[in-house]
């Protein structure tokens, strides 16, 4: 009977077995002949180019974050180091002319940003790299569309140099060796990191890891499948890279883990010396002002920011409490990011804290400058920021800072050393609180040390750190004058 049910068994499935092997010979097949068709498309197209040419991956180069910043610094760098290279910008910001998007960056970045040898290829195909294409499978789902879009990239212009800037791992491969390209990359955050699969492994819920997943043995084993396949492909094509630099030790430890290659640690150019010199309001406001800074986006943990004031409110005086406002400000870029708005509000309401708590929606640049300069703390709480932009601006605007006990907070910016402690870790909503209420009762004398040491301690993140360090990382990828 068993050997009758088995043999039916093999009937079956040796078809089925036959159809998936031809089926991957038949995919195996296509994907060589578009190999070769590109090989040899793009070996003409570099024929027609006399100048060396530099190509610079980013489809949202028009956005004006901090990735941005890095890489029109970056751009900026090439032009001083190689005047006559020839510079190729791959962007899917197709409804912003070049003229625009120079002009959006020089002055977001207070940097100048020549037009000479620069060129825009604009991609037509960016929504193959949205999160919003893929709801199941996200990483993969972006991952592959890089890949069109690389396509679509090389078959434009094909660089004799390439950088990806946006962490398109994938692309990497592409460009060495479809067009023989040196390729090089800045990452600032791993699309998939140790963090990420241990957190799915021990089933913790999280912003990436649903709860219906984490509770689930089922569903927690394929998923710890799916992350390690993922991850053992991103680090095969991350290994491909001839120069691979990182924005901070946190991401230089996952990426040497993942890739199996030694990163160049270069941190992202922040241009605070404005800020250091932002004349302060803190004795004018008779509110003890607390501001947080950054996108309103889940990884970045709003609602713990609301638990914290909720436990504040337990461990101060009503007359302390009645002065003292939590000044969210940040970024909102379309339905999903609203709905958050809408929901950390909901929990203010909730916890009764919303006549302490104020929201401001993308604020322009002037009025950011003066609510940093009335300011008394800042405030960030997102895991494992990879690096925290935000919260060096916000040190060296004086603002006392509470940061995140781990990543980039922890490793690099923040120091809590007696005598040279120029900020404050917490990990929890009640360590956050004991912190504000610390700062609230120490003496002025207390606070000046405190901010003058980190202005001083931000000097190690400047523009001019960021350019030395890009151009000793990837002097070797061009040619030697």
């Amino acid at each position: 009977m068993l050997d009758s049910i088995w043999q039916i068994c093999l009937d079956l499935l040796y078809p089925c077995f036959l159809v998936f092997l031809s089926g991957i010979v038949i995919l195996a097949s296509l994907l060589y002949l578009l190999y070769i068709t590109l090989k040899y498309g793009v070996a003409a197209k570099h024929k027609k180019k006399d100048a060396l040419v530099v190509g610079f991956f980013h489809p949202y180069c028009n956005a004006g974050g901090g990735g941005e910043r890095v890489l029109w610094r970056a751009v900026r760098c090439v032009q001083i180091r190689h005047p006559g290279a020839h510079i190729v910008i791959y962007t899917g910001d197709t409804d912003a002319a070049p003229d625009q998007i120079i002009s959006k960056a020089s002055q977001r970045f207070d940097m100048e940003i020549s037009n000479k040898h620069l060129e825009f290829v604009y991609l037509h195909k960016r929504e193959y790299v949205e999160a919003k294409m893929y709801p199941y499978f996200t990483m993969l789902g972006q991952s592959l569309g890089s890949l069109i879009l690389g396509i679509e990239a090389l078959s434009n212009c094909a660089p004799d140099i390439y950088f990806d800037t946006m962490g398109y791992a994938f692309t990497l491969p592409l460009f060495k060796y479809v067009c023989d390209s040196k390729v090089g990359c800045y990452v600032h955050y791993p699309t998939i990191s140790t963090d990420m699969l241990d957190a799915v492994q021990n089933r913790r819920s999280a912003y990436n890891n649903r709860r219906s997943v984490s509770r689930n043995p089922l569903a927690t084993f394929a998923k710890l499948r799916y992350y390690r396949l993922f991850a053992w492909a991103y680090g095969k094509c991350g290994g491909v890279a001839d120069c691979v630099m990182v924005n901070s030790s946190w991401t230089e430890d996952h990426i040497l883990s993942l890739w199996n290659i030694v990163p160049c640690k270069v941190f992202p150019p922040c241009e605070v010396s404005h800020l250091s010199q932002l004349p302060s309001k803190r004795e004018e406001t008779k509110e003890y002002k607390i501001i947080s800074l950054g996108q309103f986006r889940p990884e970045k943990d709003h609602p713990l920011q609301i638990k914290a004031m909720f436990e504040l409110r337990q461990i101060i005086s009503e007359e302390e409490w009645s002065k003292v406002k939590l000044v969210i400000i940040g970024g909102v870029r379309g339905e999903e990011d609203e709905k958050l708005v809408k929901d950390i509000q909901d929990l203010c309401k909730y916890l009764s804290v919303e006549d302490n708590v104020e929201f401001k929606v993308n604020l322009p640049y002037p009025s950011l400058l003066n609510e940093l300069s009335e300011a008394q703390i800042g405030l960030h709480t997102m895991w494992n920021e990879h690096f925290g932009i935000g919260i060096v601006e916000m040190m060296a605007a004086g603002l006392l800072t509470i940061a995140h006990r781990s990543g980039g907070p922890l490793r690099d910016i923040i120091i809590e050393e007696t005598g040279s402690r120029n900020g404050f870790l917490a990990s929890n909503a009640q360590e956050y609180a004991a912190h504000i209420a610390f700062i609230l009762g120490m003496t002025d004398k207390g606070r000046e040390g405190i901010r003058e040491r980190a202005r001083s301690s931000v000097n190690l993140f400047s523009s001019q750190k960021f350019d030395s360090g890009w151009t000793r990382a990837t002097d070797s990828l061009f040619p030697q004058q």
